[in-house]
């Protein structure tokens, strides 16, 4: 099947936006190996662009996080940011349902009159574990918020508990939802996202469903805890799924802010892995400029220093300190905890 199949080395070149490299293009796939051999390539100086898995579609290597979006000030800052961004190449827009009550999509939406086409829309379903009913009706809740009869990009949010993969594809479950937007037009492409357990990403993709995406977390201290590089990001390539990185600074920002790493460092390494896009929590102009600044000099990283850069932060990444999200409930939804009969 088409969407079981595995990238060859030109595809993944050309997902890292480097398909014009003088790169041997014979034999297996060596994901470390083509990275040193491009290395030394210049940047282009624009925001690079990455295939969207097999959908055919390109986006920005960077994306514009929904979440952050709405702890701006108020709606004429984060319109204004959301204008400025597009303006300089960053085209895939991040959102979900229950983003601060509906704000981030409602301020998202206004920033998108008369722009819609120029970007690639996605928000999230967060129906967690409730019905194909209770989903759809997100689904016209969030096209009204976001003013628009169509998103890019649909996807069931926080699959983060062990019984989330049997509740979404139940009868009449949420994988019903994605089927049916997508056969009424008012969705294009269709995945799900999760931040707590790689196993669960696995259990989600072993139904052999056709996801177009999946988000996940993508740090460099991933791969002591819990690896969603090392367990997920394989199988995802394998099947053409597009992987949309997230947590790249992990969530809150906290290694950047304790100095332990830089945000190049950390936004460059998760873009030398084969990643379509970087969702990226932008709450001002300055955090904006900074990230287009790094993402528009990206040189991707050879694997010895990548290995060097997990190898200097694996006192900080064997506790977990840096990424809270996998192992404390704080950092779930309320809804999500809520239907699941969770305390707050």
């Amino acid at each position: 099947m088409a969407f079981s199949r595995r990238l060859n080395r030109r595809e993944l070149l050309k997902a890292l936006g480097l398909a014009g490299a003088t790169v041997a293009l014979t034999g297996p796939l060596d994901w470390a190996r083509a990275l040193d051999e491009v290395g030394a390539q210049a940047s282009t100086g624009t925001v690079p662009r990455r295939p969207l898995g097999r959908t055919g579609v390109e986006v920005s290597a960077l994306c514009l996080g929904g979440a952050h979006l709405s702890r701006f000030g108020s709606e004429a800052e984060a319109v204004s940011l959301v204008h400025e961004a597009i303006d300089a190449g960053i085209d895939f827009m991040d959102n979900a349902w229950e983003y601060a009550g509906g704000r981030a999509e409602e301020w998202m939406g206004k920033a998108l009159v008369g722009r819609r086409d120029k970007v690639f829309l996605m928000t999230k379903v967060c129906s967690h574990g409730r019905d194909k009913h209770v989903a759809m009706q997100q689904l016209e809740e969030s096209l009204r918020r976001l003013r628009t009869d169509y998103l890019d990009l649909w996807q069931i949010h926080e699959v983060i508990y062990e019984d989330d993969p049997d509740r979404h594809f139940a009868p009449g479950g949420a994988v019903e939802a994605l089927v049916e937007a997508k056969k009424q037009g008012k969705v294009r492409f269709i995945g799900f996202t999760g931040h707590k357990d790689p196993t669960i990403h696995l259990k989600m993709l072993a139904r052999n469903f056709p996801f177009d995406t999946c988000q996940l977390p993508l740090n460099v201290f991933d791969g002591t805890f819990r690896s969603f590089e090392r367990d997920v990001l394989p199988e995802l390539t394998r099947r053409g799924i597009a992987p949309l990185a997230m947590k790249t600074l992990s969530g809150n920002g906290e290694p950047i802010k304790q100095r332990v790493i830089t945000p190049e460092e950390a936004l460059r390494y998760v873009l030398s892995l084969p990643v379509a896009t970087v969702v990226s929590g932008i709450d001002s102009r300055a955090v904006l400029t900074q990230n287009l600044d790094i993402v528009r000099r990206f040189v991707p990283m050879s694997q010895d220093e990548r290995v060097a850069l997990r190898t200097r932060v694996a006192a900080y990444a064997a506790d977990g300190r840096f990424e809270l999200f996998k192992s404390s409930r704080a950092y779930d939804g309320r809804i999500g905890r809520e239907q699941h009969q969770i305390q707050s």
